[in-house]
């Protein structure tokens, strides 16, 4: 997709998988590409329809979640484009996790019993519930890889003023709560998650997206404790098999490592994946919608213009 010039344009950002158009310092332009990153590295290929499915189930999560917490978005105006409120964002990532995977995991299988400040119990297995959900943050690295960093180290250095972050918390878990509550009506668990928030003046905003298979792991709900107690794989839905399938092929993101070839076969089976968690996660059938990008810029122009 080609660059946009708009209207009152004050600045344009291109991001690993998103393009961000700044509105005369008030509005964003989001426009989810179908670029695919993992390690922090774009992958050389683009997966169809990955961006329209981001930006709709975001669309949908942000829509669901708003009684707990001001979102930044307005408009809607194209299946891959979101429009809305400019926030100065935190520099850090609010990562909750609810069940022992992952970063956890390879952090807890090494040895290790602290993540962020945060002990985890003895005598878990991986994949199994915390006790209750906890809160892992990491600092927002504008490029390289983002860093775990505890609560402590947080408010000490002040990246977030101590009553902000107390309220970013509170957030955060009433966030993962509502996530688990939307996937266990379709069957799934919502296993962990990030969320980014900004202010507006001194407001608090929800940005980005959420509940995303790009920002979230979800398993399967059906067999889970069974899988569990034989000590099986869990059935996700994530981007996880993506990274799963780089570690396999000796790529981590380190330097010297080169990204595996992606097969034509490998890359419409990452396509399917994502649709499936769309369908499974907003319960209706995609509809996979292809626009120009001139009809792309006359809808965000309109929506602009109703923004007025």
């Amino acid at each position: 997709m080609n660059s946009y010039l708009f209207p009152g344009q004050t600045d344009f950002y291109k991001g690993k998988v998103r393009d961000v158009y700044t509105i005369e310092d008030r509005l964003l332009i989001m426009i989810a590409s179908n670029r695919i990153s993992a390690f922090d590295v774009i992958l050389p290929k683009p997966i169809p329809y990955k961006g329209q499915v981001l930006n709709q189930i975001a669309a949908y999560m942000l829509h669901n979640t708003i009684d707990i917490c001001p979102n930044w978005l307005l408009k809607v105006p194209a299946p891959n484009v979101s429009i809305g409120l400019k926030c100065v964002p935190f520099k850090i990532e609010m990562v909750v996790r609810g069940n022992l995977t992952g970063h956890a995991w390879r952090t807890y299988s090494a040895g290790e019993r602290i993540l962020c400040g945060v002990r985890m119990p003895d005598e878990l297995k991986e994949n199994d519930y915390f006790p209750s959900p906890i809160i892992t943050p990491s600092t927002k690295a504008a490029e390289g890889h983002d860093e775990d960093i505890s609560k402590d180290e947080i408010i000490a250095r002040k990246i977030v003023s101590k009553a902000d972050y107390e309220q970013l918390e509170k957030y955060a878990l009433l966030l993962f709560a509502r996530g688990k509550e939307l996937a266990a009506k379709r069957g799934l668990i919502l296993v962990d998650t990030k969320y980014e928030f900004g202010k507006l003046g001194d407001k608090i905003i929800l940005i980005d997206e959420i509940h995303t298979p790009d920002s979230s792991r979800y398993f399967y709900a059906d067999g889970f404790e069974e899988r569990q107690s034989k000590g099986e794989k869990q059935k996700q839905l994530s981007k996880e098999f993506v990274r799963e399938w780089l570690i396999k092929n000796n790529f981590m993101g380190k330097e010297g490592q080169q990204v595996p070839e992606m097969s034509e076969e490998w890359i419409s089976v990452i396509s399917k994946r994502y649709i499936e968690l769309y369908e499974k996660l907003i319960g209706e059938k995609f509809e996979p919608k292809e626009l120009s990008d001139e009809e792309t810029k006359e809808r965000i122009l309109a929506a602009l213009s109703d923004l007025k």
